[in-house]
């Protein structure tokens, strides 16, 4: 496990180092996102793949065989009690503690944005609905909810573009991507590879988003 698990974080940080060096900067942000989505799930198939060695097996004549039984030496008693390896249980211990602690921040995060979906009036439209809220905030989005000021949007104080940006998020549906590499990350939360990579993901929506702002002028 421990070597499967070593070997698809090398492959992650080949497949990011490449996305950093050479394709962060380039404007196609469609085929970014296919490239960083498909780098994680790659990078854990890639560890599964082996390579067959054929090995020659040489067969004893059943005669040196038994003369080699009865040449053994008498058998010892041993003490098949298998030791306690406590390096190991802690290690597992420390993993599942982990994966409690994510885990609970992300059902925590999921419960709270419930919360606020319910607690707040909404406004239908036509694909999303807009959760209207009273305190100030910057709009946002989570899958076809986007989350504006109540007052700025009574006084139509919301630009066209930033809504637009907005929209482009949900049809997009950009909020899947995160939760996939969320759920991902209460399972390897030990991998801070994948700070940079959900973190790239965000930014590459962005410029997507902003990209469909201009194609809507």
């Amino acid at each position: 496990m421990g070597i499967y698990l070593l070997k698809s974080v090398l492959c992650l940080g080949a497949f990011l180092a490449f996305y950093h060096v050479v394709l962060e900067r380039e404007i196609a942000h469609k085929f970014k996102r296919f490239y960083l989505m498909a780098s994680v799930l790659i990078s854990f198939a890639i560890p599964y793949i082996t390579f067959i060695d054929y090995v020659e097996i040489v067969v004893e004549p059943l005669s040196m065989v038994a003369t080699s039984v009865l040449q053994e030496t008498p058998v010892k008693t041993v003490n098949t009690e298998t030791p306690i390896d406590y390096l190991s249980l802690s290690l597992w211990s420390l993993y599942i503690l982990g994966v409690i602690v994510f885990g609970f921040r992300f059902c925590k995060n999921l419960f709270n944005i419930s919360h606020t979906i319910r607690s707040n009036d909404r406004v239908k439209a036509t694909f999303y609905t807009k959760v209207l809220m009273l305190k100030s905030i910057v709009p946002h989005s989570f899958f076809n909810y986007i989350f504006i000021n109540r007052d700025a949007f009574e006084h139509q104080n919301i630009p066209e573009e930033v809504l637009t940006h907005e929209e482009a998020h949900v049809k997009q549906k950009h909020s899947a991507d995160i939760i996939f590499i969320e759920l991902l990350q209460i399972i390897f939360w030990f991998n801070p590879l994948f700070i940079y990579l959900k973190h790239a993901i965000k930014l590459n929506h962005e410029f997507l988003a902003d990209a469909y702002v201009v194609e809507q002028k």
